[in-house]
Order: structure tokens, then C-alpha cells, then sequence
């Protein structure tokens, strides 16, 4: 491996920066698909309580539409998230005026400097101080002080390296014709300028060859080349870069379905990845995000208002299995039609019918009185319908 390249002097795999991780294709893929996908959900604010009720204050509006003149939500959010699954770190310095929040402003992790003065935690950066209440801050994974932050990259540093160097091996391999790295043997010219001249004779014939699309070319008298090294099929380079991209995939903790990985995807297991994507991945981030802005937005002795994540953002792009899960709420009576019609950019119902709950038994309103009588007024009972049964018998009769 050290012959290709593959390992330094100290028979170690170089160490990559992220710059050089990003240009694998499944570091690529997931420190993208992660970032949009959270950046994505719906971000509200609620009072406090079991049924509070969705408010749109001035911080509610940062969070939902722009956190400062320069950029939106969506940019905003995208950009903490790529710094949290690259360096590490996602931070965002907090613009108050009278105590309440105008502005948030990210911060590069890379030049804060994160310090604890007097017990209390501090943030340097761009030659200022911020105390900890004013910083949104995502770590990946905090180190043992709490201070420093753990990089994906930079702990699994080694399998992104063997990622990288495979692709460059891979690259050489076929950029050279698909010909491995070839020895010639045989009774050897005299001298370097006679040897340079033979050698060159060698790769003019290969060049010919390539060319013309010929099988084979000549070879002087009593010489023949022998490859070194391995050939990509023998040294099981495709199932090894299989593998390097479930191993990526670890690091993140992806579904390798997400990851462009099919190789054992089924049409039951993707649907179950697809489950495991949200609660186990998702839906982590997303409760992480909101602690932390309910805490540094609204105080921490509780809070009047909490931010949350809408997950059923995710389900956007199932519509028929959207509809189905919105019908079934309202037929059953843990839905109104407005709220349904909301979470689907609709108006309120116009005849104001879709303000009330309703059963699925002949879709009625909720709390419905019985229907009147044979004659109009309050139902009957058993024994006056008996009676009225006898009587309309006796009279046909």
C-alpha cells in the first residue's frame, strides 16, 4: 500500500481535512442531505403547556422567516447545520436591544474560541466576548472539559482517508487505460540513455495500440512485462468502496439507503429506513436545536414559550398517505377540518362547519342530540314503539 501510495513514510493513512473529505461522494451526500433536510422542517413557537397554542412574536418570526436582513431561515439553519456534521460546531451570536432579541448572527466555529471565566462559559470571537446566554450553540459531540467539540471528520479521519485514497488509486488505474503498473523483463540495454530510449519505444507501442484499438502490441525479442501491484478485480476494489460507504454511513449514523447504497435495499427495509431516518436521526437533532433556542430566546427558568419542530414537514412529499393520516384524525375526532386544511396551506372552511369535531358514524358533528320520533318529537322509547307497532297492525287489520 505504501508502494501505491496509499500510506505515509510511518505506514499510516494521511490525514484528510475537510476540505479533502468533502470530495468523497457519500461525505458529500450526507453533510448535505443532513443540513437540508433539518433546515427544511417547519420551525414554530407554542405557549407553554400541553395545548398551547402557536404564537408569532418577534422571535417566533427569526426562527420561521429571516434571522437577520442578510439571509433566510432556511440559509440560516443550513449553514449551522453543515458546520455542526463537518467541524463540529454550529454557533450563533444573539443581537438584543432592551433584552429582547433582534437579530441572529452565525458565527464561524472555527475562529471561536470557547473559555470559562469565573464558572461561566465564554465565547471569543472576531475580537469580542459573548456570555453563553447570547449564543445558540450545536455541538456534534462535546469533549471531556465541555468546552471543545468532537468533529466527525476528524475522529473517523482514517476511514475517509482509505475512501480517498481508493478513489485516487482508482482514478490512476483507469486514467492509465484500465493497465496496471507494468515491469519489463528480459536482457536490459546498457546504459540510461539506451534504457530511456527502450522504455520510450514500449509506452509508444502501448500508446499505438490504445489508439488504434488493437488487442496487443510488439515486444522486443526475449522481453515481456509482468504487472505489479493489484488489479482493481482481484484486490476487490468495487465491494471495498461499498463498504467505505457504510462505514461513512456509521459515522453519521445514516440509513444507507439515503446515502445512494441499494445494494441490499428492499421495498420493506427502505420504508423502515426511511422510519429510523426520523426517529432515531431527525428527530435527535431537531429536539437538540429546540432546548437550545427555547433556552437562549426565552430564559430558562421556565419559559412561557417553547420552540418546536413540525416533523410532518417530512411526510411533504407522500400525499396520499398525508391525506389518508388527515382524514383518519378528523373521522375520528382528534382533528377539526380547519386544523387539517392548515397543515396544508388552506383556508378555513368558508361555511364555518370546519371549525367543530366529527365522528366517522354518518359524519356528524360531535355531541349531536339523537334524531326525533315517528311522529317528529323526542325519540320513543322500547315499550310506546311496541305499542305503536300493535296499533298500526290492528288498524291495517
Amino acid at each position: 500500500m505504501q508502494l501505491l501510495g496509499v500510506l505515509d513514510r510511518n505506514n499510516a493513512l494521511p490525514v484528510v481535512s475537510i476540505e479533502a473529505a468533502l470530495q468523497v461522494p457519500a461525505v458529500w451526500s450526507i453533510v448535505n442531505f443532513l443540513p437540508r433536510t433539518l433546515a427544511a422542517l417547519p420551525l414554530h413557537t407554542f405557549e407553554s403547556g400541553e395545548n398551547g397554542e402557536r404564537v408569532d412574536d418577534r422571535s417566533a418570526q427569526l426562527l420561521s422567516f429571516a434571522p437577520n436582513e442578510e439571509e433566510t431561515s432556511f440559509g440560516w439553519r443550513c449553514y449551522h447545520w453543515h458546520q455542526v456534521f463537518t467541524g463540529g460546531r454550529g454557533c450563533n451570536w444573539i443581537e438584543r436591544v432592551g433584552g429582547r432579541p433582534v437579530a441572529i448572527w452565525p458565527m464561524d466555529p472555527a475562529l471561536t474560541q470557547v473559555v470559562r471565566r469565573d464558572g461561566r462559559k465564554i465565547y471569543r470571537f472576531d475580537g469580542r466576548e459573548y456570555p453563553a446566554r447570547d449564543v445558540i450553540d450545536t455541538p456534534f459531540m462535546l469533549k471531556r472539559d465541555r468546552l471543545g467539540s468532537y468533529s466527525p471528520i476528524v475522529k473517523c479521519n482514517k476511514a475517509i482517508s482509505l475512501a480517498v485514497a481508493m478513489g485516487d488509486f482508482a482514478g490512476s488505474f483507469f486514467n492509465g487505460g484500465g493497465v496496471p503498473p507494468l515491469a519489463l523483463e528480459g536482457p536490459l540495454p546498457s546504459g540510461a540513455d539506451a534504457f530511456k530510449r527502450a522504455q520510450a519505444d514500449i509506452q509508444r507501442a502501448i500508446d499505438t495500440a490504445k489508439k488504434a484499438g488493437l488487442p496487443f502490441f510488439g515486444m522486443p525479442p526475449g522481453h515481456k512485462l509482468n504487472p505489479i501491484g493489484f488489479e482493481p478485480g482481484k484486490s476487490q476494489m468495487v465491494e471495498a468502496r461499498l463498504f467505505q460507504v457504510q462505514e461513512l454511513a456509521r459515522v453519521w449514523q445514516m440509513p444507507p439507503v439515503f446515502v445512494g447504497d441499494l445494494s441490499k435495499g428492499t421495498f420493506s427495509n427502505t420504508e423502515q429506513q426511511d422510519l429510523q431516518l426520523v426517529k432515531h436521526l431527525i428527530g435527535q437533532w431537531a429536539k437538540a436545536f429546540e432546548d437550545e433556542l427555547t433556552l437562549k430566546l426565552y430564559g430558562w427558568r421556565n419559559p412561557r414559550r417553547r420552540v418546536k419542530h413540525n416533523l410532518d414537514g417530512l411526510q411533504r412529499g407522500a400525499f396520499k398517505d398525508r391525506i389518508e393520516a388527515l382524514a383518519r384524525a378528523i373521522l375520528t375526532g382528534q382533528m377539526m377540518p380547519d386544523e387539517a386544511r392548515a397543515l396544508e396551506n388552506r383556508p378555513p372552511d368558508p361555511n364555518g362547519e370546519g371549525g367543530r369535531l366529527y365522528v366517522q358514524q354518518a359524519t356528524v358533528p360531535l355531541g349531536t342530540m339523537p334524531g326525533p320520533g315517528h311522529n317528529g318529537g323526542s325519540p320513543l322509547d322500547e315499550e310506546e314503539e311496541e305499542e305503536g307497532a300493535d296499533g298500526n297492525a290492528d288498524t291495517e287489520d
